[in-house]
């Protein structure tokens, strides 16, 4: 909880910045026992979005959502004590003793109003936001291993959890509403953190989550086609990357990888002091693999030789990524080469597993087509002799449909054996996001592809035929814990999963 604020406070914290759509802020006249006072005397106990969460004193955001619109419910926050709503219109009928402030976003003020209400944390924090398609958990979570082992107090805001220091918080989403986002900024000075390394995803930037924030650096991985649900065409879901970017203040750095076709654009409009990586051609930060094996990677970074222990190409431009923002931090090249060279792959990211036989399962969060191809690709160079590879599958529900048959295509493309099997079908029928990943298998593959929808069955299947030496790659869900069916989260790792399969061979 933040520190009471006078409304006023939080008004001018909007006022002073230019809405996105150029329309005047408005704001009701309050009366308390039949005398109009000002808004510095209203006094703000919390911000929420939440009617459910309203408290005597709360500022009441109404928020029109993808599946309500928080106007509805102002009468009810009236009801329930709060001092003033954020809104776009006001209610049909107004209440007297509650002020209106109204706004042409107001997820726009929001993000704002939560600053202002927690004292700005991330003006007092040096804060780093990690966009792309792929990459963002690992990169965010080797900035945030590697500050801390250079001394720093460090907090990690990721899809797989939040963390200040050692204490973990779960995580909702890849980045908090700016409410949310803003308590635990200020709960992280309040620990004594000092920096702060945060994936942005692009749905925070579309409904400025991040509004608001004061980041000293913004670093871009890579794009390809994601969360077309939301964004509809690829050119919007690119606009709101390049959104991040257009924010960042001159003081910020911006870190692109330019063997990214569109890391370029991403830094077009951008005040702050630009700065690239590449494997592939001269850039502010370059790299070379030497060799790459299931035992970590040799590379050569700005002409120094360094051995990591995470492997594969997708790392090698995480860990470029990663060298290169310390460095931009004022960091020592040399400190930053050896502490990264002592880290290891986040939960679910590229994680390996042994069975007693020598068969190596693989659980990785790859659940678009870039990133299935990364990992298959990198297995494939991994590969030493005539192991075969068996990759389970699947596509999420409610999400991108264009990607279905993309995904069976190339698990076909690099693998000998495909289980095509269920993710989080959420309200889809599992069957029919199947038979969407069906129509991706080449016909001269039918035979090494084989689809069972229960996930569970699917890896013991695989263990079942697997060889010693062959490799099983469990792609999609990583470091989840859980299957979403019909609304509910059922327990499910793949990780336990494939440990009792394991155990079910001996």
């Amino acid at each position: 909880m933040g520190n009471n604020k006078p409304l006023s406070t939080l008004i001018r914290a909007v006022s002073h910045a230019k809405q996105p759509d150029s329309s005047e802020i408005f704001v009701s006249n309050c009366i308390i026992d039949g005398h109009s006072i000002g808004t510095d005397e209203i006094i703000i106990t919390d911000i929420v979005m939440d009617s459910r969460k309203i408290t005597p004193g709360s500022l009441f955001v109404a928020l029109r959502g993808t599946q309500t619109d928080g106007h509805k419910y102002m009468d009810l926050a009236e009801k329930m004590g709060a001092r003033a709503i954020l809104c776009e219109e006001l209610p049909v009928q107004a209440h007297a003793h509650v002020t209106y402030v109204v706004v042409g976003n107001s997820a726009w003020a929001m993000g704002l109003m939560a600053s202002a209400f927690y004292d700005h944390p991330s003006q007092r924090l040096t804060l780093v936001g990690v966009t792309g398609t792929n990459g963002k958990t690992s990169v965010a979570t080797f900035l945030f291993q590697l500050f801390r082992a250079l001394g720093y107090r460090c907090g990690l805001l990721s899809t797989v959890q939040n963390q200040i220091e050692d204490e973990i918080i779960p995580s909702t989403h890849t980045t908090p509403d700016s409410i949310a986002l803003n308590a635990l900024l200020s709960k992280m000075i309040k620990s004594g953190c000092s920096h702060v390394f945060m994936e942005v995803s692009s749905h925070a930037v579309a409904q400025h989550r991040i509004t608001g924030l004061q980041f000293a650096g913004g670093i871009f991985t890579n794009i390809t086609h994601d969360h077309l649900d939301f964004h509809k065409t690829f050119d919007n879901y690119i606009k709101a990357k390049k959104g991040f970017f257009d924010q960042l203040p001159k003081s910020a750095f911006a870190l692109v990888n330019i063997d990214d076709r569109r890391g370029t654009v991403m830094v077009q409009n951008t005040a702050a002091k630009i700065a690239t990586y590449s494997l592939q051609t001269i850039a502010s930060f370059h790299g070379k693999i030497i060799s790459d094996t299931l035992a970590g990677m040799h590379m050569e970074v700005n002409q120094q030789e360094v051995w990591f222990r995470v492997i594969g190409r997708f790392n090698a431009y995480n860990l470029l990524s990663v060298y290169g923002a310390a460095v931009l931090m004022g960091e020592s090249p040399e400190a930053v080469l050896t502490e990264l060279s002592n880290l290891k792959s986040p939960p679910g990211r590229f994680e390996q597993f042994h069975s007693k036989d020598n068969i190596v399962g693989i659980v990785d969060y790859a659940h678009t087509p870039d990133a299935l191809e990364n990992v298959l690709e990198t297995i494939t160079h991994l590969r030493h002799g005539n192991e075969k590879v068996i990759t389970i599958v699947g596509c999420g529900g409610n999400r991108d449909a264009e990607k279905r048959p993309k995904m069976a295509a190339i698990a076909c493309k690099y693998s000998n054996r495909v289980i095509l099997t269920s993710d989080n079908p959420r309200n889809e029928d599992p069957m029919d996001i199947l038979a969407q990943m069906q129509k991706g298998v080449p016909a001269l593959d039918y035979k090494k592809t084989i689809t069972i929808a229960d996930r569970r069955e699917a890896i013991f299947a695989a263990l079942y035929e697997a060889e010693p030496e062959d490799i099983i790659l469990i792609a999609g869900k990583g470091h989840e814990t859980y299957q979403e069916v019909m609304g509910v989260k059922h327990h499910f790792d793949d990780k336990e999963v494939l440990q009792e399969a394991f155990q079910s061979r001996i």
